[in-house]
């Protein structure tokens, strides 16, 4: 049995949605973006796009590239003393996988969620959260950033990869399936 399933893809190929099909199962989630949030807050700072970037950008370079995951280790050991199982959303470099690797070992299994960026951007526009008013240009040098971090070598470590090209039903019932067979 599992313990711990982590999501990683790029911006807006639905590892949030993923993690919600978790949450509807009672599954704990800890969203390694509101660390970012949560330290954007701490700096007075406005929820945008380049704020999230420059913020994430400099956590790592003065922690080590895994420092965002090795902020959430406490909060995922707090949430596994009340569940056999806690999702992660939203890895965003192999740093972060090796790192939680190194504090769960086998029970971790990361997915990864992949989509065309024509299909993500067309989701980014529709979400509206405060760091998603991008052009096209933007969005892409954010997954260009993103890719900085190790988001593409992480992808390609994944132990289980879910296209999420299909309708919205299709995709969460692939995720609930993932989620069945291995907790």
């Amino acid at each position: 049995m599992v313990r711990i399933i982590a999501f990683v893809g790029a911006p807006a190929s639905g590892k949030t949605e993923a993690a919600d099909v978790a949450r509807e199962e009672g599954i704990p989630v800890v969203v390694m973006g509101d660390v970012i949030r949560e330290e954007l807050h701490r700096r007075g700072l406005p929820l945008s796009d380049e704020n999230a970037g420059r913020v994430a950008s400099e956590l790592r370079a003065r922690e080590g590239m895994d420092a965002i995951a090795r902020r959430c280790i406490p909060k995922i050991k707090r949430a596994l003393r009340y569940s056999d199982v806690v999702v992660i959303d939203g890895i965003r470099g192999i740093a972060e996988v090796e790192a939680l690797k190194r504090e769960f070992g086998g029970d971790f299994l990361l997915v990864c969620i992949d989509a065309p960026l024509e299909i993500r951007y067309e989701r980014i526009l529709k979400r509206g959260r405060g760091d998603d008013a991008l052009s096209i240009e933007e969005f892409m040098r954010r997954e260009a950033r993103e890719n900085a971090w190790g988001m593409r070598e992480a992808m390609r470590n994944a132990d289980i990869v879910v296209r999420n090209n299909c309708s919205l039903e299709e995709f969460r019932r692939r995720i609930k399936e993932i989620i069945d067979l291995n907790v």
